[in-house]
């Protein structure tokens, strides 16, 4: 028989305009009663469901996390200045498929209950809920990322009117969005008839010597309505870099208290932008105590394989699909720190794997040695050690190499050799 871990807790299916609450109290023989019951999602609703769980001494809540709609309800549960009885609750927050019903015997009230059902006997798995200012934060970072996509779509839509109207400008600068090439994009779109304009002055000193490669590309034309629609996306682009500034500034104001963290997290290779720091923060917080161990982060971020075995035999090790805004960052700063020669331990470490398993599980596994890292860094309080990451290759001492091998052991380990 399972061992009854809450005697007094509460299930809670939730919905967009209402939520349905079942409590389960367990006496000392074992016998669990029910008492369920429908509130709304309105303020004034939930205010009721606090006070309702207040009334019957229940304290530990479990909810599944239904699209947005959980928000809410875990609010107003949580933080004592929404409560007007100021008395919070230890919620604990269920990826939906840990508490899914049976099919054929699902309703609203049967899921409650059946929430509750698991939640007395510590069968579901919480999710990770980082306090109440760092999801601020994240939600604020994750709509910076947001906008620099929408930054990015505008820029390939007029990349595309340049192809369109035959304007090979990308095919001769390096950056077709940089100052000289947008100065001559700007005059070409206030006056499409001028053909034969003189652009040498709108270019930098060292685009000078591709003035006659410039002017083949410009040999094109762009019709009025192309012309008409690149000026309405330049003006939607214009503007979603202010919100963009906008939004860059409230974060840097919202992250101030974080500032000891961020500072630790920017000694890591690969992690210098101000921008990816908080990012990483807002994503795993700053108190690394609720991860038990750092593989149990890694696996939180999905960068470790999945568990996936059934009669003796192992099936798919790919990774999970978690961690949809913290992996790609870290994959970014991964792929930027084995180009470089300053941290010969990380480097080694991507060429050794690199040889044996391929470029993307090598940078998987840099990214996890980044996050690891993270880890330890917020846990110990203290910056970035290479000499911590280091792993001296011992050979025997009977064995006897080539000079070839002992080139390609210093380059493993990511020396260039002369």
């Amino acid at each position: 028989m399972l061992k009854i871990i809450y005697p007094i807790c509460c299930g809670i299916d939730v919905h967009k305009k209402f939520i349905v609450a079942c409590i389960a109290s367990t006496d000392d023989r074992g016998v669990t009663t029910y008492r369920s019951s429908r509130f709304s999602t309105f303020t004034s609703g939930l205010r009721k469901l606090s006070g309702w769980l207040y009334s019957n001494s229940c304290e530990d809540v479990c909810m599944e996390s239904t699209g947005k709609y959980w928000i809410p309800v875990y609010n107003i549960l949580e933080i004592p200045v929404y409560n007007i009885l100021e008395a919070t609750c230890k919620i604990t927050l269920a990826h939906p498929k840990y508490v899914k019903a049976i099919r054929g015997k699902k309703t609203d009230k049967k899921d409650a209950r059946w929430i509750a059902d698991l939640f007395k006997h510590d069968l579901v798995a919480a999710s990770f809920m980082p306090p109440f200012r760092i999801r601020q934060l994240r939600d604020l970072m994750r709509y910076r990322f947001k906008l620099t996509n929408f930054a990015s779509s505008e820029k390939n839509r007029i990349q595309n009117c340049l192809t369109v109207s035959n304007i090979q400008l990308a095919n001769v600068v390096s950056d077709t969005f940089g100052r000289s090439s947008m100065k001559i994009i700007d005059y070409l779109l206030e006056n499409p008839d001028d053909k034969d304009f003189d652009f040498v002055p709108l270019l930098h000193g060292s685009m000078r010597h591709k003035a006659d490669s410039i002017r083949l590309a410009l040999d094109g034309m762009i019709t009025e309505e192309q012309r008409q629609k690149m000026n309405i996306i330049l003006c939607h682009f214009s503007e979603v870099n202010k919100c963009k500034a906008d939004l860059e500034s409230l974060i840097l104001s919202l992250s101030e208290p974080y500032e000891r963290q961020c500072s630790l997290v920017s000694t890591v290779p690969g992690i210098k932008n101000p921008f990816s720091v908080i990012a990483i923060i807002s994503e795993i917080g700053a108190d690394m105590s609720v991860f038990a161990t750092a593989k149990h982060l890694c696996s939180w971020a999905g960068l470790t394989p999945q568990n996936d075995e059934s009669a003796g035999k192992k099936h798919s090790v790919r990774i999970s699909r978690a961690g949809v805004y913290i992996k790609p960052l870290l994959v970014q700063c991964a792929n930027a720190v084995v180009r470089s020669d300053k941290h010969p331990e990380i480097k080694g470490r991507y060429l050794s794997i690199r040889r044996r398993r391929g470029h993307k599980r090598a940078i998987i596994a840099i990214a996890r040695m980044l996050l690891t890292a993270i880890y330890h860094i917020l846990n110990k309080d203290e910056p970035y050690n290479p000499e911590l990451y280091k792993k001296a290759e011992v050979l025997p001492q009977t064995r006897s190499i080539t000079v070839e091998q002992a080139i390609m052991l210093a380059k493993r380990h990511g020396y260039s050799v002369a």
